[in-house]
């Protein structure tokens, strides 16, 4: 674990991940990404398969994606490591980008979910 620009970054070497649209997931980093009144943990994945083109999975197919994620990984990863936060993000990117630098030319989704009880619900960034 290393600090990075206020973050706690947990590094972890691409991992592929299984997904319901069988697209393939690898997680990139985890991130302890804590704000003024909220702390959020950020899981970022590479998703090849969301580039802009033919065959493009589109924000609808990678939500179901990203909360199958966040049930069936993030939820014990935080539990596992002993992770705190209030929201749970989990980030998709068609290339691998620095957290916080813009580039427009990747493609990138996310979607915050908030746990409770054992559960990801649905959460407005």
């Amino acid at each position: 674990m290393r600090a990075l620009m206020g973050l706690v970054l947990f590094a972890t070497p691409l991992a592929a991940t299984p997904v319901p649209s069988g697209q393939e997931a690898m997680l990139h980093e985890v991130l302890v990404d804590a704000q003024e009144s909220t702390t959020y943990l950020r899981f970022r994945y590479l998703t090849p398969q969301i580039a802009v083109g033919a065959g493009q999975i589109n924000f609808e197919v990678a939500g179901l994606d990203m909360l199958h994620l966040c049930q069936t990984f993030a939820l014990s990863y935080i539990n596992q490591y002993g992770l705190e936060g209030d929201k749970i993000v989990i980030s998709f990117m068609d290339r691998i980008t620095e957290f916080g630098v813009p580039d427009p030319d990747a493609t990138q989704y996310f979607e915050s979910f908030r746990p409770e009880n054992g559960v990801c619900m649905w959460d407005e960034f």
